[in-house]
């Protein structure tokens, strides 16, 4: 029998998909040592696992606070819901569509504006990296000349947050990028509750929900969160959304002629391939799941790409097919979503309509754009990360409209 996979070989690394079906089929449980983190794969036992008060956030703390500061990420019960009260308003219904869409339509004409006359681009620096952050900072209303400050801090804290292999230069990076955010914002949010302007920033200064406001502290550490995980997550979605389209040109030219099948595909490809590979859990106490026993206190790591990938749950789970009749991409960003890519339960993502608008904005200006997109000869377009994942480089030709 050959050796289990490990999700910090080589291997792995460079086709997780594979190893994903070896543990679901050999291992669906399985205790990893370098990580200290029992690994779970088959869809019905992380959905659980996302569901189940016993699966806390705790590990947060170790994990997330270091970098971002106290989140509503390891917040429980009233506190978390309180604290999610307070952000959840600006990321949806009428402030997302007042708000936040009129800011994604600029910054996504303006990038696709330096390059709509040059015939090739590389899509991932020129674009998808750089599109979410600028998002994000106009709407907070700070100095996008700062944006490769904010591109640096983000990048050094997801690092930090996939740093399986515990490197020390990386916690350390990650640790400096804390002091240097907080002393780069709190001085701004004391500013803005000062003098408040039509900005998020300024509205989460002034947020309340049954008396409770957020201190300068939590209001950074919120920032801090929305910048990497916003920024992040939704860079590598419209990366995988195009390679994904550009990969089936039957589908591309499917979504080129029916733009309101943009939806889809991005729901497709947050099955397929997902921008968060792995999401961690404590236990609060002993737990039986996936035909073992994972003792109290443990880390658990639930891989959501490869739940994604379980031929329980999907048919023909490794074909991406924007058309497959079990995408239910009617409830495909909501909480009662059939993928696992923005979680589940009461930490289900915040911001996943504001993700959906970003892929959605952003891909019609790039089809826009680029009327007959191909992949440059010779690209492969190879995805990369572990913890998360997307495509590392992306070089598209096409013909000037």
């Amino acid at each position: 029998m050959t050796e289990l996979p490990d999700i910090l070989s080589p291997e792995f690394a460079a086709d997780p998909y594979s190893a994903y079906r070896v543990l679901r089929e050999r291992a669906p449980l399985l205790y990893h040592e370098a990580t200290r983190s029992w690994l779970v794969s088959r869809c019905e036992d992380v959905e659980r696992g996302l569901r189940d008060p016993v699966f806390t956030n705790e590990n947060y703390e170790w994990q997330v606070a270091p970098v971002h500061g106290r989140t509503m990420l390891e917040m429980g019960g009233r506190e978390h819901a309180v604290r999610r009260a307070l952000v959840a308003p600006a990321f949806r219904g009428t402030s997302l569509e007042q708000k936040f869409r009129p800011v994604i339509e600029r910054n996504a004409r303006v990038l696709v504006d330096g390059f709509r006359r040059a015939g090739r681009v590389e899509l991932i620096s020129q674009f998808a990296t750089r599109f979410p952050i600028n998002v994000i900072v106009d709407v907070l209303g700070l100095d996008q000349a700062d944006h490769d400050r904010f591109h640096r801090w983000y990048t050094s804290v997801i690092a930090f947050l996939g740093n399986l292999s515990g490197d020390p230069r990386v916690t350390e990076d990650g640790l400096r990028t804390r002091e240097e955010f907080a002393a780069h914002l709190i001085p701004i949010v004391r500013r803005r509750r000062r003098d408040p302007g039509d900005d998020l920033l300024s509205a989460l200064c002034q947020a309340e929900v049954e008396g409770t406001r957020m201190s300068d502290e939590d209001v950074k550490s919120f920032c801090s969160l929305l910048l990497t995980a916003g920024g992040e997550t939704t860079d590598k979605a419209v990366g995988s959304v195009m390679r994904n389209l550009l990969h089936h040109p039957e589908q591309l030219a499917a979504v080129r002629a029916d733009r309101s099948l943009v939806e889809r595909a991005f729901a497709e490809s947050l099955r397929y391939t997902p921008p968060a590979h792995m999401v961690m859990r404590q236990t609060a106490a002993e737990v039986e799941l996936a035909g073992g026993v994972i003792p109290a206190g443990a880390t658990v790591t639930f891989l959501l790409a490869s739940a994604n990938r379980d031929g329980a749950r999907y048919a023909r789970p490794d074909e991406f097919d924007l058309f497959r009749a079990d995408l239910a991409v009617d409830r495909a960003f909501s909480a009662a979503a059939r993928h696992l890519s923005f979680a589940l339960g009461r930490h289900f993502c915040v911001g996943a309509l504001l993700a959906k608008a970003e892929v959605e904005v952003a891909v019609g200006h790039l089809l826009d754009a680029m009327p007959d997109a191909r992949l440059a000869p010779g690209s492969r377009a190879e995805e990369r990360g572990i913890f998360m994942r997307g495509p590392a480089e992306l070089q598209v030709e096409f013909t000037p409209a």
